[in-house]
């Protein structure tokens, strides 16, 4: 049995069935985070942000994973998400890659590759399709993730 990789089991497991807490048992409590949309998001933030994209019932959601491969320090995976985006509710599919570090049996440090002018041309139309290459585009996705992480927090007390 590889422990890690049953780790990683379990947080996509959790996260296909909607477990934002399930998902965040499976972190460490100075878990990294870090992926195009986001940027980098320490502890409660990281696990705070899954909360948020799961409470999101409207997005339909649904996540599928494989490939995953693990030893004592680290682990990879690969996973895709569709779902509608935005008031538009354009129909996104975003296949994404992660490593993950381990420390203590917990996932420590966990980052999602992706190519964000794929993700922006869905997400985002016309304006995705031009401008989603350019640094100026990743900008303003964080800024806007971030914002929305803000409120989401404000909003539902948390930190």
């Amino acid at each position: 049995m590889n422990t890690n990789a049953d780790l990683i089991e379990t947080f996509y497991t959790a996260f296909a069935n909607g477990d934002a807490e399930g998902m965040i048992a499976c972190y460490h409590p100075e878990i990294v985070f870090t992926d195009p949309a986001f940027g980098r998001l320490k502890g409660a933030k990281a696990k705070v942000m899954w909360k948020m994209l799961l409470s999101n019932k409207e997005s339909q959601l649904e996540v599928r994973f494989g490939g995953i491969e693990a030893d004592e320090n680290t682990g990879k995976a690969r996973w895709g998400a569709t779902y509608l985006f935005g008031p538009k509710k354009r129909p996104v599919i975003n296949l994404i890659n992660a490593r993950f570090r381990f420390k203590d049996g917990k996932i420590i440090e966990h980052t999602d590759s992706f190519s964000l002018w794929k993700w922006s041309r869905r997400a985002l139309g016309i304006s995705g399709w031009f401008l989603g290459w350019s640094g100026y585009m990743r900008k303003k996705v964080q800024e806007t993730t971030g914002n929305r992480l803000a409120q989401y927090v404000k909003k539902n007390g948390l930190s």
